[in-house]
């Protein structure tokens, strides 16, 4: 029976996530308020259903880093570098600042210097999974506000190993030599990781890709992108860096490859289960006695917690020439305590750096804060908006989603010989709108030939088709020659934009109904079009005779 427990457990948490994840959506909340409420029912401080946070703790934190290696594969490098000042100077002043603030704040309320210190650095933190899980979920990555949001988030999670040896610094027996040593080595380490991630991810993977096996078999490429976005994290938490940063790093390494959004597309159904268990899991830390009896002081320090991070950040952003309203939305987004908190909180617990009143104080506070985290990254752009206009900015972004993918797109779905005859057709007018998608990794080198963009990936998969811009197409023109494939991209090209103008192609005749029931405005079925090209060609021969 102990053999299956941590089954039990992960299916119990699972389980009730699902519940009660429904439940939040039917009373129009986010599913994750769902997620946090059920890891909080089911573990070891009410039902106790799962006895353990420890038993889940890794295969959750893997669903971390599946979502940042498929936010990584949104970002090409150079995406990356044009974050640069707000991800660099807005990251490590908010984090010092916070640290700082939160710091001072606690010694003037009597805490001895450690403990504050160690204080200062649990809640400078804010959290990653939360706030991408939540603007993805709002197409809000390329925002402006979006955008500033994950570069600071970003160079949070590189301060994670500076945080964890000032726990060891804290402690009473701590060598100072031996920590000086260790992040001098994590540093040699990590240089040493994105060059042979480099190599992996920009050289060997493309070639491995474009393997007959890999062709052949759509299950091999999954089992490849999962093996890529697990080991990338895996590797990272080896040499003590986070393993949602190692993730992110082989995500964007990838980003530039025409394999990147099929990729994205495979590890999807997974990193949804494992980021599901993570925020329940989250949950399972809290302890409901312990907050319904000192709900006062939770509930103050949440306020000055959400208050004080929202203006550093904001003050921060606006010193980087952002605009109020980035600014602002930014600041929102970025005002809770992240979930690294739990493990700072509980290393200095261990090492009586805090005691226990403190461990649950924050504890609490931080789970609180991610409660409401759905609403900040909701309507923080709303409030930002007003406050925005009242401080006489502009109230709106003129370039507020910056998509790579420009509008009136016309998209290629297949590129065989019949997708190439229409690329050929089409590319002299409308070369700088045309994208292809395609399953076969050959078919791209045909179109680069044309010096034309693809994206090698499924098209009956929303995320391939979102990735592409389908929302933003003009038209959509599907050469695939399977009927099925051709009917479910047609109905999900529908539902993701009513608007295009759906042209299909049709093998055989019988098959024109199906694709226009599913959408299609104009089908060309080629037992028709070889007929009036044979018809063509009779009367040339007959006016010869």
């Amino acid at each position: 029976m102990n053999e299956w427990q941590p089954l039990i457990s992960l299916l119990v948490l699972l389980s009730a996530a699902t519940v009660l994840g429904a439940v939040a959506e039917l009373l129009r909340q986010h599913a994750i308020v769902g997620y946090l409420v059920a890891g909080m029912l089911v573990g070891p401080n009410v039902f106790r259903l799962v006895p353990s946070h420890e038993s889940v703790k890794v295969i959750a934190e893997l669903g971390v880093a599946l979502l940042l290696f498929s936010i990584g594969l949104e970002f090409s490098l150079r995406r990356l570098i044009r974050l640069g000042p707000v991800a660099l100077i807005g990251g490590i002043g908010q984090v010092l600042i916070t640290f700082g603030a939160a710091a001072w704040v606690s010694s003037a309320l009597g805490v001895d210097t450690r403990a504050a210190l160690a204080i200062g650095a649990m809640v400078a933190l804010s959290s990653t999974a939360t706030v991408l899980r939540l603007l993805t979920d709002r197409a809000a990555l390329d925002t402006q506000y979006g955008r500033n949001a994950v570069g600071v988030l970003l160079l949070q999670d590189l301060a994670v190993v500076p945080a964890m040896l000032l726990m060891s610094a804290l402690h009473g027996d701590a060598n100072p030599t031996a920590i000086a040593a260790s992040l001098g080595w994590t540093v040699l380490y990590a240089t040493g990781m994105v060059a042979a991630f480099y190599v992996l991810f920009n050289v060997i993977t493309p070639y491995v890709l474009r393997l007959a096996p890999m062709v052949r078999n759509r299950d091999l490429p999954i089992l490849l992108g999962v093996v890529m976005a697990l080991g990338s994290a895996v590797v990272a938490h080896r040499i003590d860096v986070s393993p949602a940063i190692g993730a992110f790093l082989a995500g964007i390494l990838l980003a530039a490859s025409p394999f990147a959004t099929q990729i994205r597309a495979d590890v999807a159904p997974l990193r949804t289960l494992l980021v599901t268990l993570f925020f329940a899991s989250v949950g399972m830390v809290g302890d409901p006695k312990w907050i319904s009896d000192h709900w006062l002081y939770v509930l103050a320090v949440v306020i000055l917690l959400v208050a004080g991070k929202a203006l550093i950040i904001t003050v921060i952003m606006r010193v980087l020439r952002q605009s109020w309203y980035a600014a602002f939305a930014t600041g929102f987004c970025l005002a809770q305590v992240g979930e690294f908190s739990f493990v700072l909180a509980a290393t200095a617990w261990s090492y009586k750096t805090v005691d226990g009143d403190t461990y649950n104080l924050v504890v609490s506070a931080t789970i609180a804060t991610l409660f409401i985290t759905p609403y900040l990254v909701t309507l923080g752009p709303r409030a930002a908006r007003w406050m925005a206009a009242k401080r006489g900015g502009k109230s709106f972004e003129l370039h507020d989603s910056a998509s790579e993918v420009p509008n009136d797109r016309v998209i290629i779905i297949g590129f065989g010989p019949a997708g190439q005859r229409v690329a050929e057709a089409l590319v002299g007018d409308y070369r700088d709108r045309i994208t292809i998608i395609d399953t076969n990794p050959s078919h791209a080198v045909v179109a680069r030939n044309y010096n034309l963009p693809i994206q090698v990936g499924d098209a009956t998969r929303p995320e391939v088709l979102q990735h592409a811009g389908v929302r933003r197409a003009t038209a959509v023109i599907i050469t695939l020659p399977v009927i099925e494939s051709a009917r479910q991209a047609c109905a999900l090209v529908r539902s993701l934009n009513p608007h295009a103008q759906l042209l299909v192609r049709s093998r055989y005749h019988m098959w024109r109904w199906e694709l226009h029931l599913a959408g299609a405005e104009t089908v060309v079925d080629e037992e028709e079009q070889v007929g009036l090209r044979l018809a063509s060609e009779a009367r040339k021969v007959l006016r010869r005779a």
